[in-house]
Formats: C-alpha cells, structure tokens, sequence
C-alpha cells in the first residue's frame, strides 16, 4: 500500500484510521486514497484492535431501544463521541433487564467501553473485566460502576407540588413493566412525596404495561373503574409513550382531560407537545444523558475525539473508589401543559 501511495507506511496508517488532521498533507491524503481504491484495502478492525488492545466500538446495551426516549440518548452518545468511534447497539428483550450473556461475545471485540441502561446485579457481576463500564439510568448503582443519573426527586416533586396546587387531592399512578431501577425509585419517590403534601396515593401495583400507548391503553381501560371509585383525579404515568396510551383510551371512553382525569408522563418526548391535550411531563433529558455517559467513558480511558490509542486496563470494578465514580444528576425538570 505504502509503496503504490509513494509514501511511508506511518501515513498511510493516519489516513486509513482517520487521523490525519495536522499530520498529513492533503496531497498525501489523495495518494493514499486513491491506493485504497485501487487496491480494494478494507481496514481490517478486528486485527487492530488485537494489535492495540482495544478497538474504536462503544457498545450501548439497552433493554428497549423502541422506546422512542433511546433515539435522544442515541443522538447524545454519537455527538460525544465523534467520528473516531463507532456506535455498536445490543439490545435485549423487551422489558427484559440486560444480562451478562448479552454482551459476551460483543466483549471479544475488545470495545473501548460498555455503556449500560438498566442493569441488575447479575449482570454486574457476571460481566467480563477488561472494557471500562458506564450505567445510564441506573440509581442506586453508584457505588458499583460510574453512573450518570437524573435528577427525578427535583422533577417528580415539582410534579407533586404542581398537583397539589391544582387541588388534586387522590392520584394514581401507572407503572411500567420494565422492572428497573429507575421505575422503581420514580414509583417510590411519587408515593412519598405525595404524603409529604397531604396526597392521597391510591396504589394499583398490578397497574402496569411495557413503554407502549396500546399495552398502557388497555391497563388504563381496566383499572380506571377502581381509579375513578377511589376519587383519583391525576394519574401520573411511568413514561410519555404510556400516558400517550391513557389520552387515547380516555378519549374514547368520554373521560374530560384534564377536567375528570388530569395525565402526566416522564420524558417530554418530541409528541408530547402536539397531542391532544398536549402533556405535562417531566423532562428527563436523553441527549444529555447519552452525553454524560461518554464523559464519564472519555474520564476513565483518556479517550478523546480525534485519537484512539492503546491505554491501561481499567481498574477491576471491585477495587473501584465510590468517591471516584461520581458523576453529577442531569436536571429533570417539569414542563406544564394542557393535560393537567
């Protein structure tokens, strides 16, 4: 290759691996490049990354990239990270928390780093050593791995506090079958903090759909009867996309919103502005969680925009200082609408 460029192989190895800014003279770059064509060279990933010890993939496994929240997560992740890395999604079952099986093989490609939704224990522990770890959206995880998290106490008591100022003293709330941490804290942080301002919390546990409008439709339709008899005047649901589900089913069964039934989501997804009535929802900012996961990513491997070089092995997970892995909340805030 170098040879048919006319150039050293050093500059033939910046150009095929992207890294000529300030290194490689435009007229290098064309020779090489018109070598490449030439002679059909396709850059061979696997094998550099076994020459350098990892690769240029960042692997992003989530349970349930339907959910319309991952395309800003996506989005976020991808701006951070440049064009010096790849983006690899490993996707799990539907409402199915992600397992160490999930990413065993993936792990052999050497990534330069493992950004994780929604993990369990399991997982933590089952999981391979060698790539550096992030969990997005993982309260609770702390002191397990680097973890970027919102701030949902903020959010959900400005929700709360918004509720009660509308006079609603009884509300529900529709939960999401993906059992995850951060279901889990949004259920228990809305059940406390409405005793906190004299809120009766009328719990349903068996309320509860995966993040789609037509499974939180039908849970709507056959709880509403015991909403409606225990006095429940604001359902607070799981995500946007399931309280999408609770306008329509609402609409069809003559329920006045939010004059009967006030609805509130999580997300502030791009819909919930233009539905009908447009939907108070708690902000919960993909983009800049997919951001904050590749900051904390770039803080433990020196990665950077413009190289991708060979660096020490992260530390076992099990060695990790909490204090070390901190990362700060991402803001959740409440944005009112129509539908409240």
């Amino acid at each position: 290759m170098a040879e048919r460029a006319g150039t050293s192989t050093a500059t033939v190895s910046l150009v095929v691996n992207g890294k000529t800014a300030g290194r490689v003279s435009q007229s290098n770059i064309d020779r090489v490049l018109a070598a490449v064509q030439e002679l059909g060279y396709v850059v061979d990933h696997t094998a550099s990354s076994l020459a350098k010890g990892t690769s240029n993939i960042v692997i992003l496994v989530a349970p349930d990239l339907s959910n319309p929240f991952y395309g800003r997560v996506i989005s976020g992740i991808k701006a951070e990270l440049g064009n010096e890395y790849q983006l690899l999604l490993s996707v799990t079952g539907e409402g199915r928390n992600p397992s160490a099986a999930d990413v065993h093989r993936l792990v052999a490609l050497r990534p330069a780093g493992l950004l994780v939704e929604a993990p369990d224990d399991e997982f933590l522990r089952d999981l391979p050593a060698g790539a550096p770890l992030v969990l997005l959206d993982a309260p609770g995880r702390e002191t397990q791995a680097p973890t970027v998290n919102f701030d949902l106490r903020g959010g959900i008591g400005a929700l709360l506090d918004h509720l009660a100022s509308q006079g609603h003293t009884r509300i529900g709330y529709l939960d999401s079958l993906t059992r995850t941490e951060t279901f889990e804290l949004r259920r228990k942080l809305i059940e406390r903090g409405a005793a906190e301002r004299g809120i009766d919390y009328v719990a349903i546990p068996e309320a509860a759909s995966l993040i789609s409008p037509e499974g939180a439709a039908a849970e709507f339709v056959r709880y509403w009867p015991r909403w409606r008899d225990a006095g429940v005047t604001a359902l607070v649901c799981a995500t946007d996309s399931h309280a999408y589900g609770v306008l329509g089913a609402a609409r069809e069964l003559g329920i006045r919103v939010p004059d009967t039934l006030a609805v509130t989501g999580f997300d502030n997804l791009p819909a919930s502005a233009i539905v009908s009535p447009a939907l108070t929802t708690v902000e919960l900012p993909g983009e800049a969680l997919g951001r904050g996961a590749v900051q904390a990513l770039q803080a433990q491997r020196g990665m950077t925009a413009d190289a991708v070089d060979p660096v020490e092995p992260a530390e076992p997970r099990s060695a990790a200082d909490p204090a070390r892995l901190a990362v700060p909340l991402i803001g959740a805030r409440l944005i009112v609408r129509a539908s409240s």
